[in-house]
Order: C-alpha cells, then structure tokens, then sequence
C-alpha cells in the first residue's frame, strides 16, 4: 500500500469542512488519519474517509515537516502548523 503519510488534504464534508489537514497515517479500517497541529493535534488524529477529503499534494510538497512525516519520525504540532501555513500562502521550503 502506498505511504500516504505528508500528504496534504482539504476537508469537503462535515463540520470541519474546508479545513486543511495533513496525513499522519491510516487506522485499522482503512480511513486516514489526520491532524493540523491547532485543533487536531498529532496526538488525537481525526480520522477521515477517503471520499470526504479532496487530496492537494501527494508529496511533492517540499517543507522539514513534511519530509519528517514521510520518513515517519516524530513531529510537533507547531512544526505542522508552520507547514500547512506554508502550504497555505504557496511557499516551499527546502
């Protein structure tokens, strides 16, 4: 199965709809798991259907966050807060 893992995703049903969100992994059944450091930390990971979320990047998306992600080490909340922000005016960082 593909590392789904720093892929960025915007909500598109529910009452999180419009919410930018990165994947930090898949539980048991299959649904994504996601976070965006303010609201959903990486500790409790909002787990999403596949249908209900519009996927922006797979991973090209270049940020040390994000990069982290990919490589599964550990992440804080505000380093993904700074990437989905970076993302969000267009920036990539190296």
């Amino acid at each position: 199965m593909e590392n789904r893992n720093g892929w960025i995703v915007r909500s598109t049903a529910g009452h999180d709809r419009d919410t930018l969100y990165c994947v930090v992994g898949l539980d048991a059944s299959g649904r994504m798991l996601l976070a965006n450091g303010k609201r959903r930390r990486l500790a409790a990971p909002k787990g999403k259907q596949h249908k209900h979320v519009e996927v922006l990047d797979r991973g090209s998306f270049t940020h040390p966050a994000i990069g982290k992600l990919q490589q599964q080490l550990p992440v804080s909340d505000r380093e993904l807060r700074t990437a989905l922000a970076a993302f969000k005016e267009g920036i990539t960082l190296g």
